[in-house]
Order: C-alpha cells, then sequence, then structure tokens
C-alpha cells in the first residue's frame, strides 16, 4: 500500500503574528515554525499505523521553499520512508493542491492523506481540492480509519452522532482529532532521517483564481472589568451593551 501524508509548515501555536508591506505579508522575523499538528498527530501517524499493519510505503509531501526542509525532516523522524518537497513558494491552496496533485498524479498512491486543516490559514480546502483534480472520492474530517485489502471504513463525527462512511481505494482524507495519537521522534528514528531521501521537484505551472491580498490582525481584547458583588444594574449593563452577551 502506498500512502502520501501531506505536511504543511506553520508557526508554533505560541508566536506572535504580525504583518508587514502594508498587511500583505506574514512577517517571519522572529517566528519559530512546526509541522502542522493536524499533518503531524493525526494523518502521518495514521498513515504509519497502516503501513505497520498492512505493509507498504509512507511518503510525505510539502509544497515550499529549501527553509522548510527542517520540517520535512521531521516527518522522516517519526518513520516516513520518504519525502517529496515542491521547490515553490505558493500564494494560495489552489497552487499547493495543484503541486500536490500534479506529484501524486505520476506515482499513484493508494491513500492521500491530509489534517483536516493548518492552525494559521483553517481553510480545510488542500484535501477536497487534491481529490478534484485527481478524480478521487475523498472523505473531509474523518476521526478514524481502518483499511482491510482495497476497502476502507472511515468515521466523521457528525451533528448528534457519527456518519461511518467505506470507500474503495485510490482515495483522499483529511483527519481530524481521534484519528492518531502524536509520536515524538526517538533518537533512532532522528539518526536515520538524515540517509532518507528527500527528493526535491520543480513546480508545475497554472492560474491562481484567488489569493490573498491583505491580511489584518483581530482587534485587542480589552481589560477584566471588575464589578462590585453588590452593583447587579452595573454587570447587566455591561454584559447587555458591550459583551453583547444578553
Amino acid at each position: 500500500m502506498k500512502l502520501l501524508v501531506c505536511v504543511s509548515k506553520t508557526p508554533d501555536t505560541t508566536a506572535k503574528i504580525s504583518f508587514s508591506g502594508e498587511g500583505s505579508e506574514f512577517d517571519k522575523t522572529g517566528v519559530q515554525f512546526i509541522m502542522n499538528p493536524y499533518d503531524e498527530w493525526y494523518a502521518l501517524v495514521r498513515a504509519l499505523e497502516l503501513k505497520e499493519k498492512a505493509g507498504g510505503s509512507v511518503t510525505i509531501i510539502n509544497v515550499g521553499p529549501a527553509e522548510n526542509d527542517q520540517v520535512i525532516r521531521k516527518g522522516l523522524a517519526i518513520g516516513a520512508d520518504s519525502a517529496v518537497r515542491v521547490n515553490t513558494d505558493p500564494k494560495s491552496a489552489m497552487d499547493v493542491a495543484r503541486q500536490i496533485a500534479a506529484y501524486a498524479k505520476q506515482e499513484g498512491f493508494d491513500i492521500i492523506l491530509t489534517g483536516k486543516e493548518t492552525i494559521d490559514f483553517n481553510g480545510g480546502e488542500i484535501g477536497g481540492m487534491v481529490a478534484e483534480m485527481l478524480d478521487l472520492p475523498f472523505i473531509s474530517f474523518a476521526s478514524n480509519l481502518d483499511v482491510e485489502g482495497d476497502k476502507a471504513t472511515a468515521t466523521r463525527e457528525i451533528e448528534g452522532g457519527s456518519e461511518v462512511m467505506e470507500v474503495n481505494t485510490p482515495f483522499v482524507l483529511s483527519a481530524a482529532k481521534g484519528m492518531a495519537e502524536q509520536r515524538i521522534p526517538n533518537m533512532r528514528g532522528i539518526m536515520m532521517a538524515k540517509s532518507k531521501p528527500l527528493t526535491v521537484v520543480d513546480p508545475v505551472s497554472g492560474d491562481d483564481p484567488s489569493v490573498p491580498v491583505h491580511f489584518e490582525l483581530p482587534p485587542p481584547k480589552s481589560g477584566v472589568k471588575l464589578v462590585d458583588p453588590e452593583d447587579m444594574d452595573e454587570l447587566v449593563r455591561l454584559l447587555h451593551e458591550e459583551a453583547k452577551a444578553i
């Protein structure tokens, strides 16, 4: 079984976010980057579990510049067999999906996994776009995945319950919480990652129908207001007029 896991580089959750170029670019100064947790903890780890159960190989793919190699190497340290980086700085989700689909089409993977979304843009678009470009079935936000032969069973959490779906390989799936448990790279994995292949490929060309042009930070949160416990009228006023809670 050939599995492809799409991984993205994102700012650490504790990073201070700011923008430069009058709000047109993310300011990377002093920011520590990590592998997107949904890609790492759920998609990659579940792919490794499937390989360990049924055999096969796990390849990770990233679309980005050479500075992303450190994040990619972490995926190899966790257990991926090989890695591919498409050497381009993508300007849109469509561009990322295009590059992934172009590579996947050549290699004929049985399952393509992504995290449900990245923690920076929260778009959740890549999996569906890749599936459309490859004309494959797509299951979004799956919390469980089991594979027997060429048939897979996936579970998704829905309003008031869960939904169980069956699909034949090949297919694309985005992984959500519950899919797997985080794995920490051990020293042996870190050392082996240095010798595992990381192939750099050229991007394919294409049009981007929509690209981000401006970013804004949310308005700053106001400080805590203390209300005298005897002054319930003031508390009600604040909840009504400022917090808009009642």
